[in-house]
């Protein structure tokens, strides 16, 4: 094999990785609407640590048949109600987008286990830039709504670890 080659190999490689340094995740959590629901969620801090804007854009958990990325809109009447948001979430550089209790967060449909205090959920996380990243979301049903929403306890864990210290 030439230089050439070898470069060239090791330049795509580099290219082909996803930036997973890019994003962390902080303080995740998950919850069930009841003990006998079939819905839950997840929350988390989604902090982009790189020059670039990213975007999540889907989110996938053996947990539930179906899982999908939420939001929380008014209506014409002041009624707040869940929407899908199909496009995803811009996570901008050099911020933190926060998945919170009334507004974006990972919606669990179908639940096919019951969520319990304790319980680790897994979820696998998809960034237009940074490709998946596993996250290993504690389910904390005792947590208070405003938790973790004005700095919180926000671990940095970088790729596939994702739980707070």
């Amino acid at each position: 094999m030439t230089f050439k080659t070898v470069l060239a190999a090791v330049a795509a490689t580099a290219f082909a990785m996803p930036a997973f340094a890019d994003i962390v995740i902080g303080d995740p959590y998950a919850r069930a609407s009841t003990a006998m629901s079939k819905s839950g969620a997840a929350f988390m801090a989604i902090e982009n640590t790189g020059a670039e804007d990213d975007r999540l854009i889907d989110a996938q958990s053996d947990v539930a048949a179906k899982v999908e990325l939420h939001t929380h809109q008014s209506d014409a009447n002041g009624v707040m109600k869940m929407v899908h948001v199909e496009e995803g979430f811009v996570i901008p550089a050099g911020e933190t987008h926060m998945l919170a209790r009334g507004g974006d967060h990972v919606m669990f449909l179908g639940l096919n286990k019951t969520l319990n205090q304790g319980d680790i959920v897994t979820v696998t996380l998809t960034f237009e830039k940074a490709g998946d990243i596993v996250v290993e979301v504690p389910v904390d049903l005792d947590r208070k709504p405003m938790h973790g929403k004005m700095g919180g306890n926000m671990g940095h864990n970088h790729g596939n670890m994702g739980q707070s210290n």
